[in-house]
């Protein structure tokens, strides 16, 4: 089995490609040692000395370190534990998968004629343009919600991407620029709480 490795915006997060699907339906994101029980693979990274997040996705996983950690006493040790795990065949998840947060879903808000119609607009806009490339850099951006009253649309980022030093930019460069340029009721975007 060979895993590439790449490097994404955010100095702390490395992204490895293991060649197979990872998590293809729903991605998760993993941000303690606790939270990591609900998965195999995300226990044992988070057993590797300096492993501060992990992050589940299509066909990658995304490890964050902290800033006292080396990536080159980090990499082998998570290429490793990912090469154990893939070729054991273990499950992904646990069973019982408590704390293990899909990060695909967003405020339980039911939206109503024309701004659902919006909502609608805007969640097509960040799936089919702006998911494929956040993905590329390592991480996701979640849908949380519309206020119809200012025009604000809120939006989570995730894996390498929610503690990356460009994420404010993306958001308000990028994503701002995009949905407002296709959907004029959009004023601005900001990240999520």
């Amino acid at each position: 089995m060979f895993i590439q490795t790449q490097p994404t915006p955010n100095p702390a997060t490395l992204k490895f490609l293991p060649g197979q699907e990872v998590s293809p339906a729903t991605s998760y994101e993993f941000a303690s040692a606790g939270e990591a029980a609900a998965s195999p693979l995300a226990s044992a990274l988070f057993g590797v000395n300096g492993v501060t997040g992990v992050f589940f996705g299509s066909d990658f996983v995304s490890i964050t370190k902290n800033d006292d950690a080396d990536w080159s006493v980090v990499k082998p040790q998570a290429l490793a534990a990912i090469m154990d795990h893939f070729v054991s065949g273990a499950p992904l998840l646990a069973d019982t998968a408590p704390g293990a947060g899909p990060t695909d879903g967003e405020d339980d808000i039911v939206y109503d004629g024309e701004t659902a119609e919006i909502v609608a607009e805007i969640k097509e806009l960040i799936a089919t343009r702006v998911r494929p490339a956040v993905a590329n850099d390592g991480g996701d951006i979640i849908f949380k919600r519309f206020d119809a009253d200012t025009g604000i649309v809120y939006l989570s980022m995730r894996g390498a991407c929610s503690g990356c030093p460009s994420s404010a930019m993306t958001l308000k460069s990028g994503v701002e620029n995009l949905l407002r340029h296709y959907v004029p009721e959009v004023t601005a975007v900001e990240a999520a709480a």
